[in-house]
């Protein structure tokens, strides 16, 4: 088993604390559920900035932030902003059980998805493993709904979600606040009903 991998965040997990609970265990603010934790309660060893092919979208229906969440297509044209967490592949596997609703505690077989570029790990919306590619000589690796990006619904984010990904993806250093902003706003389902001003004052 590979024993350390790159977690690709491209969503609410671009913010490392966000990510925490679902590493250490515990509560989010914002959240009405109890995340458990990974059997490797640690932080990431290194978290560093990362564009992968492919495009971020906005579906379905958040129950912690209301609104569309962020799903990654990597068949789709376009480039991602995201942000690579180096974890143990321990971590990567508790914190995708995490993700997909489950117990953590079992470890992932990431043999399909390191051969394949993808593996279905269920029918769920984050039940899709994604090799996306290789950094410093360890797979990138990330999970995604099934679906491509043009054969479901998008959805509009909120404005609190947004300002998560935001910060999320300025505390990295690689992309300053008009690039973020614009980033964001032409994403499937934020196009046409947020503009990069309008995401820039939820910054402020």
């Amino acid at each position: 088993m590979t024993r350390e991998v790159w977690y690709a965040a491209y969503g609410s997990n671009l913010h490392v604390d966000r990510l925490a609970y679902y590493l250490l265990g515990g509560r989010p603010p914002e959240a009405t559920r109890e995340y458990p934790g990974s059997r490797e309660p640690r932080m990431p060893s290194a978290s560093v900035p990362v564009e992968l092919a492919g495009a971020v979208y906005f579906a379905t229906e958040s129950p912690v932030w209301t609104g569309g969440r962020a799903f990654y297509d990597p068949e789709a044209p376009g480039r991602v902003l995201a942000r690579a967490h180096l974890l143990t592949a321990v971590q990567f596997s508790d914190l995708a059980a995490q993700e997909m609703y489950r117990e953590p505690g079992a470890d992932l077989d990431l043999g399909p998805v390191l051969r394949d570029g993808r593996a279905a790990c269920g029918e769920g919306r984050y039940e899709t493993l994604v090799h996306p590619g290789m950094l410093d000589g360890r797979p990138l690796l990330t999970f995604t709904a099934p679906w491509r990006m043009d054969e479901v619904e998008h959805t509009v984010p909120s404005a609190g979600y947004l300002r998560h990904l935001a910060a999320g993806l300025l505390a990295t250093g690689a992309w300053d606040e008009d690039a973020v902003t614009a980033y964001l706003a032409a994403r499937p389902g934020a196009a046409g009903h947020w503009t990069a001003e309008r995401i820039a004052a939820l910054l402020e």
